[in-house]
């Protein structure tokens, strides 16, 4: 799915949409009569929206993943790149006056494995972000959310911390509201250490306990993506004994050495420390690398999840992969789709 430009409701919604979120809209009148008012300052936009649709949330991959450290408080210190690849989820939000915050699953269930799909859980990263924003701007205005989920679970690309991000910033523009920016990012993180990347923009250098954002620009990449059906639990993964926590420090400019290079190999630098431990965790991740492996291709794992990836050098056939893997040839994004909102 490529991640497209978002569509702003601002008075009459459109019709004959093919997915559509299932709630009776209101009309004009009752719009215009039950709509509370805000107060209009530095800090909002113009007006509350009536819709948003086709709001991407990106994933994203770990070009490596250093784990330098422990804090006394039990936060892993990491340092990383994210670089946003074109795999979306889709958010629509429809404006309710009522101030309920609702959410509606809109993924078929082909979308995901053979096997199906679990569905969302209830209190999801995406209500609990509308939630804290809805307190932090202290709004009466609710949302109905859909959602059409395509990034996978538990695959260390990010999924549900990008469909947070996409909510905040998609929110601050429905409400008419807006925390600085500062703020912004201090309630992301307080939701999740990934969270405040997918505010960023664009690329990143990413350390501390992610809340450490340093812009990058990376040139132009394809991957292919492979997920196994079997996940792992980061919980399990980071609470091992015998995780490495001691790599040595590395730099920017490093990392830029390796990426810039005449071969411009973007998952060369460095390693996933996670993925030795993962990897005896869930035997899929190790088989996921053999296989790609026997398409002569590097790959390692991204995040703390089952999902790997290589660099794509030339085009290859990834047919006859094994059943219930999801393969995926993706791109690098330019910047985040919702750059600058």
């Amino acid at each position: 799915m490529a991640c497209n430009n978002a569509s702003v409701v601002r008075h009459t919604p459109p019709t004959g949409r093919n997915r559509q979120v299932h709630r009776k809209r209101p009309t004009d009148a009752e719009h215009s009569s039950t709509l509370p008012a805000l107060p209009l300052t530095s800090n909002t936009f113009p007006a509350p929206l009536r819709a948003i649709y086709d709001v991407a949330a990106p994933a994203k991959l770990n070009l490596f993943l250093h784990i330098t450290g422990r804090r006394p408080d039990g936060y892993h210190l990491l340092q990383s790149v994210f670089m946003l690849i074109d795999w979306c989820d889709t958010l629509h939000f429809e404006l309710r006056t009522d101030g309920r915050i609702t959410r509606e699953d809109l993924s078929p269930v082909h979308d995901g494995p053979p096997a199906g799909r679990e569905a969302l859980p209830a209190e999801d990263l995406t209500v609990r972000a509308a939630r804290a924003l809805q307190k932090a701007c202290g709004t009466s205005l609710g949302v109905h959310i859909g959602l059409h989920k395509r990034i996978p679970s538990q695959a260390g690309m990010g999924g549900g911390s990008s469909d947070a991000a996409s909510c905040l910033l998609a929110l601050q523009r429905l409400w008419g509201v807006a925390l600085a920016p500062d703020a912004l990012r201090e309630l992301a993180l307080s939701l999740g250490a990934d969270i405040p990347f997918f505010l960023s923009g664009g690329h990143a250098w990413v350390e501390g306990i992610g809340e450490k954002i340093t812009p990058v620009a990376l040139p132009s990449a394809r991957f292919v993506v492979v997920k196994p059906p079997a996940g792992v639990s980061t919980q399990d993964i980071f609470g091992a004994p015998d995780l490495k926590r001691d790599t040595e420090t590395a730099t920017i400019q490093g990392f830029a050495a390796n990426a810039y290079g005449t071969e411009s190999l973007l998952a060369t630098f460095g390693r996933n420390d996670l993925q030795p431990v993962a990897s005896r965790m869930c035997p899929q991740i190790a088989q996921s690398l053999d296989w790609l492996s026997a398409h002569q291709l590097q790959g390692r794992m991204t995040g703390s999840g089952s999902a790997v990836f290589a660099q794509l050098r030339h085009e290859a056939d990834f047919s006859g992969a094994p059943d219930g893997w999801q393969i995926r040839k993706c791109s690098s994004l330019g910047e985040h789709p919702l750059a600058g909102w």
